[in-house]
């Protein structure tokens, strides 16, 4: 394996676990875990990439761009993985 293919594949594996704690930071804010200091964090650290989609997809209360910014996430983990 060359070095760029290992790091590509590392790459991958961060954008995979970044996916995850997207997930979990948008299953766990519909709990009252949303108030507490592990849910700050999590939301610390997905904010650059979920406040991108904030406020598109609005119906009535409730937003479903975390969905749009997921599914976007997963077409561009699924290029790259395809790409590896």
């Amino acid at each position: 394996m060359t070095v760029l293919y290992q790091i590509l594949q590392y790459g991958y594996l961060v954008l995979y676990v970044y996916y995850l704690i997207i997930v979990l930071k948008i299953i766990l804010s519909w709990t009252p875990l949303v108030k507490t200091g592990f849910y700050a964090f999590l939301h610390k650290i997905t904010a650059p990439y979920t406040d991108l989609f904030h406020g598109w997809l609005v119906i009535g209360h409730i937003d479903l761009t975390p969905l749009l910014g997921i599914i976007l996430y997963q077409l561009i983990l699924a290029f790259i993985g395809a790409a590896l």
